[in-house]
């Protein structure tokens, strides 16, 4: 896939945010491919450590490193997923990436949402009231 910048305004913007899709529904897709006994046992593992490695909050290189923070996004992360990929035949990768696209385009929970957001707000009151407790 290439970006390319084009002529209309706003063409490599949308380019960039369809690179961006593209990849959430690929990291998606190895999280299924690590998961699943038809995965080569070696795409597997290596499906696996992508996926973690992408969707986990702790960067090799930290973001707030100027420049270099934003390598492992945009660098590391992309390759490990085109490495996976050519590890895991065709057909199944296929399978994985149809099943990621539904998963990705399903609607969000709301319900979801209020609830972490009540868990976080009762903790908080929680460590409010004993710190008033302590005075």
């Amino acid at each position: 896939m290439t970006i390319q910048s084009g002529n209309q305004p706003g063409g490599m913007l949308e380019a960039a945010k369809r690179w961006a899709r593209l990849l959430k529904r690929d990291v998606v897709a190895l999280y299924l491919a690590a998961r699943s006994p038809l995965t080569p046992w070696f795409a597997r593992v290596a499906a696996a450590c992508v996926a973690a490695y992408a969707l986990s909050p702790v960067d090799l290189i930290p973001d707030f490193v100027p420049v270099l923070g934003y390598l492992d996004d945009l660098l590391i992360v992309p390759l490990g997923i085109w490495l996976v990929i050519r590890m895991i035949p065709a057909e199944l990768m296929a399978r994985f990436r149809a099943e990621a696209t539904e998963i990705t385009a399903r609607p969000r929970s709301m319900a979801g949402l209020a609830f972490v957001i009540v868990v976080w707000l009762a903790a908080l009151a929680l460590v409010g009231w004993w710190l008033l407790r302590r005075e």
